[in-house]
C-alpha cells in the first residue's frame, strides 16, 4: 500500500515546515496510535509517552521516508520499534525476569518488526522481491473479494498470514481438513499463475533468499486486508451488511489485526469523548520543536 497523494502531500509540507500539516498529522494518527499503544504498554502514561517518541522519531526519520509503504504503516512501524524498546529496558524490573519478559515481548510486538532508518537502508533486491511477492498476493486476495469469497479468503488469510496449520483452520473455519487443503493448493495454483505473469526480472527476484521477506511479513506491512475505516464505522454503527459483517468480525476477533483493532478503539473513542484520547495540543507542542531540525535535514 503505496503513500496516497493525500499522504505525500501533507509529508512534502511538513518537509518545509509547515506546523498546521504537523497539526494535522498528529490529529489524524495520534488517537490510531494511542489505542495501539494503550493496548500492549504498562500503563496509559507509557502509552502516550510512546505516542509522543513515535511522532519525534518520525520527524527525526523524515530524511528518510520514501513512498515504499503508507504512512498510516510507517508510523506504527515506528511505534512497534518504540514499543520493543520500552520492553527491553523494563523486563527484568517490570516483568520478574527475561524469560518472562521475552515471552511478553513477542506477544506484544510483532517479532521482525523494525526501526524507520533500517527501512530506509533495504537493498534494492530485498524491496523487488517484498514488492513481486506483494503484487500477486494482492491479486489473489481481490480476486476472492470480487467473487465474494470471502470463506476461502478466511482460509487463505489463517494460513498465509496467521500461520495457522490445516487443521488448527478447519477447526477454527468449521469446514473439513481436506477442505482447507483444497483451497490452499487452489489458492496456490493462482499465485503460481499470477507470478509467471510477472516480468522475468520480477520472478528472478524470488529465487533471492531474503530472510526478512516472508509472506505474513509482506502481507501485514502493507496491510493487504486491512479494513478501511469507513467499514469499520458501518461495523460499529451496525449498519454493515453480509458478507462484509461476517469478514470484518473474523478479522478483529480471529485474525485479532493489531492496526484494525487500534483504528476501531479510535473510531469508539471518538463515539464516546470519555473515552481517553490524545492530548493533541501537548503532542504538537512537545514535538513541534523537532520540526525546523527535520526540515533542514530534508
Amino acid at each position: 500500500m503505496e503513500t496516497s497523494d493525500a499522504d505525500r502531500f501533507l509529508v512534502d509540507r511538513i518537509r518545509q515546515g509547515d506546523q498546521d500539516a504537523w497539526r494535522q498529522l498528529i490529529d489524524r494518527f495520534g488517537g490510531r496510535l494511542l489505542a495501539f499503544a494503550r493496548g500492549r504498554a504498562p500503563s496509559l502514561a507509557d502509552a502516550e509517552d510512546l505516542v509522543q517518541d513515535t511522532f519525534v522519531g518520525f520527524l527525526q526519520s523524515l530524511a528518510h521516508y520514501d513512498n515504499i509503504r503508507s504512512l498510516e504503516t510507517y508510523l506504527f512501524t515506528i511505534i512497534r520499534h518504540k514499543l520493543r524498546d520500552l520492553f527491553r529496558s523494563r523486563k527484568t524490573a517490570a516483568l520478574g525476569g527475561a524469560a518472562d519478559a521475552e515471552d511478553w515481548l513477542e506477544q506484544a510486538v510483532a517479532d521482525d518488526a523494525e526501526s524507520p532508518s533500517s527501512a530506509a537502508e533495504t537493498a534494492e533486491a530485498r524491496q523487488l522481491q517484498e514488492t513481486v511477492l506483494a503484487d500477486v498476493l494482492r491479486k489473489l486476495i481481490h480476486e476472492l473479494r470480487d467473487r465474494s469469497a470471502f470463506d476461502d479468503l478466511q482460509v487463505i488469510e489463517l494460513i498465509f498470514y496467521a500461520g495457522r496449520r490445516n487443521l488448527e483452520v478447519a477447526e477454527v473455519c468449521g469446514i473439513d481438513q481436506k477442505a482447507v487443503a483444497g483451497i490452499k493448493f487452489r489458492a496456490l495454483q493462482r499465485l503460481q499463475k499470477f507470478l509467471a505473469e510477472q516480468e522475468t526480472s520480477a520472478r528472478a527476484a524470488l529465487d533471492e533468499t531474503h530472510a526478512e521477506v516472508t509472506v505474513a511479513r509482506v502481507w501485514r506491512e502493507q496491510r493487504l486486508t486491512c479494513l478501511k475505516r469507513g467499514t469499520l464505522g458501518a461495523y460499529l454503527l451496525g449498519v454493515l451488511e453480509e458478507p462484509w459483517l461476517s469478514y470484518t468480525q473474523f478479522h478483529l476477533d480471529v485474525v485479532a489485526c493489531p492496526l484494525c483493532l487500534a483504528n476501531l478503539a479510535d473510531l469508539e473513542a471518538e463515539e464516546d469523548q470519555s473515552g481517553a484520547r490524545p492530548n493533541t495540543q501537548a503532542l504538537f507542542e512537545s514535538s513541534v520543536g523537532f520540526l525546523s531540525r527535520a526540515s533542514h535535514a530534508s
